[in-house]
């Protein structure tokens, strides 16, 4: 998806400027920025409810205190699901015999809160939250035809991580996160309804 291509693109350019930062430096100080890949698991779903990773998570923040931070945040998600051939039978009385592939995507973004611990160590862990709006797009593929429809919902996603500094002085590390998050987001495509969408997941990638 176009979305998908220009996020990557956003990521690749973040990772390629703070590569070339000086070991100490920050762009901006008392901050963060983590960008990674993203793998998620629909919860309770029955449509495109299987694993996937094509994902990814860009944040940022600004300590407002010694610990606690915020900023913003937006993420993707493409989960897909091959249908075999069967007849669906639409309005009308119409029915329609054919194999389909499913596509939920989803676009969450908003505001990242964090509480941290052990800022100077090696490994930092932290919980935090996310708040915003979800944008999610169903989608049924068929022999060269795309259904699709689109909703908006509220986003919630609490998670537990750590960022991980081999050298503590050194802005450039490694993060790790497993996250749960709920979305109001609710249609219907054809035969099939979402109402609500759960997804339970993991994000590995870069902090700065």
């Amino acid at each position: 998806m176009k979305t998908a291509k220009y996020l990557k693109t956003i990521a690749l350019c973040a990772v390629t400027a703070f590569a070339a930062l000086p070991g100490k430096a920050q762009i901006f100080p008392n901050t963060y920025i983590n960008v990674d890949w993203q793998a998620g698991v629909p919860l309770g779903g029955s449509f495109a409810d299987k694993a996937s990773g094509w994902g990814m998570n860009f944040e940022g923040g600004y300590f407002v205190t010694p610990a606690v931070t915020v900023g913003p945040f937006i993420s993707y998600q493409t989960n897909l699901e091959k249908i075999p051939r069967q007849t669906i039978t639409l309005g009308s009385g119409n029915s329609l015999t054919t194999n389909q592939k499913h596509a939920l995507f989803q676009l969450p973004f908003g505001i990242a809160s964090r509480y941290n611990w052990l800022k100077d160590s090696i490994f930092q862990p932290y919980a935090g939250l996310k708040l915003g709006a979800s944008y999610a797009e169903m989608s049924s593929y068929y022999y060269v035809v795309k259904q699709y429809t689109d909703t908006w919902g509220f986003y919630l996603s609490p998670e537990i991580g750590v960022s991980i500094f081999p050298d503590p002085g050194y802005r450039l590390g490694f993060h790790v996160s497993l996250y749960y998050s709920y979305a109001t987001n609710s249609g219907d495509l054809l035969v099939y309804s979402v109402n609500n969408l759960n997804n339970f997941g993991v994000r590995v990638g870069i902090s700065f």
